[in-house]
């Protein structure tokens, strides 16, 4: 996979947020890590395209964002879509849960990764 340029201020704020992670995000962190979820391979708190993305798969080019109830706020929301459709126009393919879904239904959650990192969309 080819990478792209990650300007260091970006770089450490990435390292800043993997240490400070939501209990959400650390829920699904200890799924999804050390190719724990069917052998997918996630990096947490991956930059890309000037963006900092929750999880990524690179190998399916499969990113999980993990949104607070700030999301649902229209400023937000907007900013949402416009990243949404920056990753998109990339080949990636975003999945996007509320935390607390992550928090009480962890298991629909992965499950749900499982089958949009099984399609084939390319």
């Amino acid at each position: 996979m080819s990478h792209y340029p990650v300007p260091p201020v970006n770089r450490r704020n990435a390292r800043k947020m993997r240490k400070a992670m939501t209990d959400a995000e650390l829920k699904l962190w200890n799924e999804i890590r050390a190719h724990r979820l069917m052998g997918l391979a996630f990096r947490r708190q991956m930059p890309i395209a000037g963006y900092i993305v929750d999880f990524a798969c690179p190998d399916k080019k499969l990113i999980v964002e993990l949104d607070g109830s700030q999301h649902a706020q229209a400023e937000a929301s907007a900013s949402d879509a416009a990243r949404t459709a920056r990753l998109e126009a990339l080949g990636w393919i975003i999945l996007r849960f509320w935390n607390d879904d992550v928090i009480r239904d962890i298991d629909n959650v992965c499950q749900h990764i499982i089958i949009e990192a099984g399609a084939d969309r390319r």
